[in-house]
C-alpha cells in the first residue's frame, strides 16, 4: 500500500509516515466513507444493529485509527511540516464530523434503531443509541439548511482557532530562554537541572547556563532558585507566554480567546443553549450551571480557612511581604525545615525505571495483569518504548506507547491518547492501543531521570487513564475506553491511581536509591506523607480558581462585552484566591486546557472526579490497598465500562452508596469545619 497511513491492519508504522501522507489518505478514506455510507442510508432495510450501527462503527473506528497518528505527531515531534499538516487536514476532519452529525437522513435511521429495540436488547446498545442521538441534537441536526451551514462553518474556524491556539503557546515556551553566567544567581537549583542547563549553554557556544522554559525547568527554579530577581524573570515568563505582555506578538492569543468565545456562544445559540456552559453540561454528569457553581463554592468555602493558615504561616519564614514567585520556593523551605524533607533528597529515591516497574507490578498486583515491553515495536523518537498488557492466562488486552521526556519542540504538559481503540465487531476483535506522554526531566548521560514525587504522582495517573482505555470489554468503539464516559467522570481512574503514589507499601517497591539502591526509608516517607497535606489548602484553591474562572467565561459570555478574560479572572481571584498576582498576569493566554483540549467548561471536572476519586480509595484504605476483590469490582464496574451505562450507577455499583466529599477533605487535611 503506497500511503501507510491506509494501513490499518497493524500498529502505525512511524518509520514510514510522513507528513505528506496525511491529507491524501484522509481524502481518500473520507471519500470512500461517503460513498458507503450512501449505499448504507439507500436500504431501507439498513435499520437494526448490524446493517447500520455496526458498519457505522467500523467506519468510525478506520477513521480514528488513520488521524491518530497525525493529531499524535504534530504534538510531540519539533518538525514544521508535522503542524502544517495537521493544520491542513483538520478542514476535511472537521466537515466529515459535522456532515455526518448533520445528516438528518443518518440521525432518522439511528432513531428507527432505537424505536425498535426489543425489550432484552443488550444495555449497551441501547446506551450508544441514546448518546448518538443526543450528539446529533447537538451538531444540530434539526436545523434548517441555513443554520446547519453556520454551525459547520463555525466548527471549522473553531478547530483551526483552537490548534492555533497550542501551535502559539508552544512556539512561545520554546522560543525563550534565559542564560545565566554568575554562580551566584543560580544558587539552590537542583544539579541536575544545572547539569543540563549547562549542556545546553555548551551546544550553543555560549558559557554558563542557558534555560529553557518547559515545565521541569520551570519548576525547579520556582521552587529551589534563592535568587529571587531569577525567580520573578522566569515567573513573568511563565505568565506572559503567547500573550500581549510576552516577547513576540505574533504569537498572542488575546484575539483567539475572544474569537473562540464568541464563536462557542453562537454554536451553543444555534442549537438551543443560553450558553457554552449549558451546552457543556449536556454531556457531563452535572446537572446544570449552577450545581457546578455551588459545588466549587462549597469547596472554596471549606478550604479558605486552612488555606489561610497555609500562607500565614509561609509568609512568617520569609524574608518579605509575599509575591506570586516566592510561594512555591517558600513553601519548600517550610517542608524542609518542619518536616525535614525536600523535592531534591526525594528525587535521589526515584530513578525513572524503578518507579515504572514499581508501578507496573501494582497492576499485576491490583489487577492480575502483567505489562511487558516488547522491544521489537519501534516509535517515532529513540526514548519511546511500547509495552504489552497480559492478563493472569497470558492473553493480551492490549498494549501503549510511552514518550516521557521533555525536549524541544513537543507539547508541555501530560497526557494519555487513544492510537487504537478496542472494537469487536462481526468477530472481527481489535486491542486497544494507547500513547502515554509526559515531560519529565531528560535521561543524563548514565541514562538515569530522577523524578519528583509529583512527577511519579503524575505517572501514576496518566496510567491510570490508560489502564481505562486498554481494561474496556465495550465492543463498540464509541462506548469503549474513554469513550461514551462523561468528562466529569473520565478523570475517575486516574485520579483513583494518584493515591497509590501517597502508600508506602506501593512506593517501597517504586524506589531505589540511585546510587545505593536503597528504596525509600519509612521515615522519610513518613515525612513526605506528614509534608502532604500542608499546601493542600492552597492547592484546592487554586483548582477552584481554574475551575470557576473557565466555567463563568462560558456561563456568562455576553456577545456585546466580548470574552472580558481578564475581568472575569480578576472578580474569581478576588472571591477564591490568596496569592496576588501582578496585572502582566496572563494565565488565559496559556490555558490550553479550554481554550485548545476538551475541557471547556468542564476544567471543575478535575475537581469533581477527584471526590469520586478519594471515596473509592476510601474502600481500600477500609481494608488494604491490595485488595484484589475490590480491585475486581473497580475493574468489573468502573474500567471495564467504558461509556456504557449511566456512571453514577456505575459508581454506585462499585462502592455500594453515592459519593460524599468526606474523603476528599480528610485527603486534603481539610477540617469539616474549616
Amino acid at each position: 500500500m503506497s500511503n501507510p497511513l491506509l494501513d490499518t491492519s497493524g500498529l502505525p508504522n512511524f518509520d514510514a509516515i510522513k507528513p505528506q501522507h496525511a491529507v491524501p489518505a484522509l481524502s481518500e478514506l473520507i471519500a470512500a466513507h461517503r460513498q458507503k455510507l450512501d449505499q448504507i442510508l439507500a436500504d431501507s432495510n439498513a435499520r437494526d444493529a448490524a446493517s447500520l450501527i455496526q458498519p457505522m462503527e467500523e467506519m468510525s473506528h478506520e477513521l480514528s485509527r488513520v488521524w491518530s497518528p497525525v493529531s499524535h505527531l504534530q504534538s510531540v515531534l519539533d518538525d514544521a511540516a508535522w503542524r502544517d499538516a495537521y493544520n491542513e487536514s483538520l478542514p476535511l476532519l472537521t466537515e466529515h464530523g459535522t456532515e455526518l452529525s448533520q445528516n438528518k437522513n443518518l440521525q432518522e435511521a439511528y432513531q428507527q434503531v432505537a424505536d425498535s429495540l426489543p425489550p432484552d436488547a443488550e444495555p449497551a446498545l441501547r446506551t450508544l443509541l441514546e448518546q448518538e442521538l443526543r450528539d446529533f441534537r447537538l451538531a444540530g441536526v434539526a436545523l434548517p439548511e441555513e443554520q446547519k451551514a453556520r454551525f459547520r462553518a463555525l466548527a471549522q474556524e473553531m478547530a483551526a482557532l483552537q490548534a492555533r491556539f497550542e501551535q502559539n503557546l508552544q512556539d512561545a515556551s520554546d522560543s525563550w530562554h534565559f542564560l545565566a553566567t554568575d554562580p551566584e544567581q543560580v544558587a539552590g537549583i537542583p544539579e541536575s537541572v544545572l547539569q543540563r542547563a549547562a549542556d545546553d549553554a555548551k551546544l550553543q557556544d555560549a558559557a554558563g547556563w542557558r534555560f529553557n522554559l518547559d515545565y521541569p525547568t520551570y519548576h525547579a527554579v520556582m521552587t529551589h532558585a534563592h535568587s529571587r530577581d531569577l525567580r520573578k524573570t522566569f515567573y513573568r515568563a511563565w505568565a506572559t507566554r503567547a500573550s500581549d505582555q510576552g516577547d513576540n506578538a505574533e504569537w498572542d492569543n488575546s484575539e483567539n480567546i475572544e474569537r473562540i468565545m464568541s464563536l462557542r456562544h453562537e454554536a451553543a445559540g444555534l442549537v438551543g443553549f443560553d450558553n457554552y456552559a449549558d451546552y457543556s453540561l449536556a454531556t457531563k454528569m452535572a446537572g446544570s450551571v449552577e450545581e457546578v457553581i455551588q459545588f466549587l463554592t462549597d469547596l472554596a468555602q471549606k478550604s479558605a480557612n486552612t488555606a489561610k493558615s497555609e500562607l500565614d504561616e509561609i509568609q512568617a519564614i520569609a524574608d518579605a511581604p509575599l509575591e506570586a514567585w516566592d510561594t512555591a520556593y517558600f513553601l519548600e523551605k517550610l517542608k524542609q525545615e518542619r518536616f525535614a524533607i525536600s523535592d531534591e533528597a526525594l528525587r535521589q529515591y526515584f530513578p525513572f525505571a524503578i518507579v515504572k516497574q514499581g508501578m507496573f507490578e501494582l497492576t499485576e498486583k491490583l489487577y492480575g495483569i502483567s505489562v511487558v515491553e516488547n522491544a521489537a515495536v519501534s516509535g517515532w523518537h529513540d526514548t519511546v518504548r511500547y509495552y504489552e498488557i497480559r492478563d493472569a492466562d497470558g492473553k493480551k488486552l492490549g498494549s501503549f506507547y510511552t514518550d516521557l521526556f521533555a525536549r524541544n519542540g513537543k507539547r508541555g504538559g501530560a497526557w494519555m491518547d487513544e492510537c487504537v481503540v478496542r472494537k469487536n465487531i462481526a468477530g472481527n476483535d481489535t486491542l486497544p492501543v494507547g500513547y502515554l506522554v509526559c515531560n519529565f526531566p531528560p535521561l543524563d548521560a548514565n541514562g538515569v531521570s530522577l523524578l519528583t514525587h509529583n512527577d511519579v504522582v503524575t505517572l501514576f495517573h496518566e496510567f491510570g487513564h490508560m489502564l481505562h482505555h486498554l481494561l474496556t470489554r465495550m465492543d463498540y468503539p464509541s462506548i469503549a475506553g474513554i469513550n461514551g464516559v462523561p468528562w466529569d467522570a473520565v478523570e475517575l481512574p486516574s485520579q483513583f491511581m494518584e493515591n497509590f503514589a501517597w502508600a508506602y507499601d506501593v512506593l517501597k517497591h517504586c524506589s531505589a536509591h540511585y546510587e545505593t539502591g536503597e528504596p525509600l526509608p519509612e521515615e522519610m516517607f513518613q515525612k513526605l506523607d506528614a509534608s502532604r497535606h500542608f499546601g493542600e489548602a492552597l492547592a484546592m484553591l487554586r483548582q477552584i480558581e481554574f475551575a470557576l474562572f473557565d466555567f463563568r467565561l462560558h456561563a456568562g459570555y455576553d456577545p456585546e462585552l466580548g470574552a472580558q478574560a481578564l475581568a472575569t479572572l480578576d472578580t474569581v481571584r478576588a472571591e477564591v484566591s490568596l496569592i496576588k498576582h501582578p496585572d502582566y498576569n496572563r494565565l488565559p493566554h496559556a490555558f490550553s486546557h479550554i481554550f485548545a483540549g476538551g475541557y471547556a467548561a468542564g476544567y471543575y471536572s478535575y475537581k469533581w472526579a477527584e471526590v469520586l476519586a478519594a471515596d473509592a480509595f476510601a474502600a481500600f484504605e477500609d481494608t488494604n490497598i491490595f485488595d484484589r476483590d475490590i480491585a475486581a469490582r473497580f475493574r468489573e464496574e468502573i474500567l471495564e465500562i467504558g461509556g456504557s451505562r449511566d456512571f453514577m450507577e456505575a459508581y454506585v455499583a462499585f462502592r455500594g452508596r453515592k459519593p460524599t466529599l468526606d474523603a476528599l477533605l480528610r485527603q486534603s487535611g481539610i477540617g469539616k469545619a474549616a
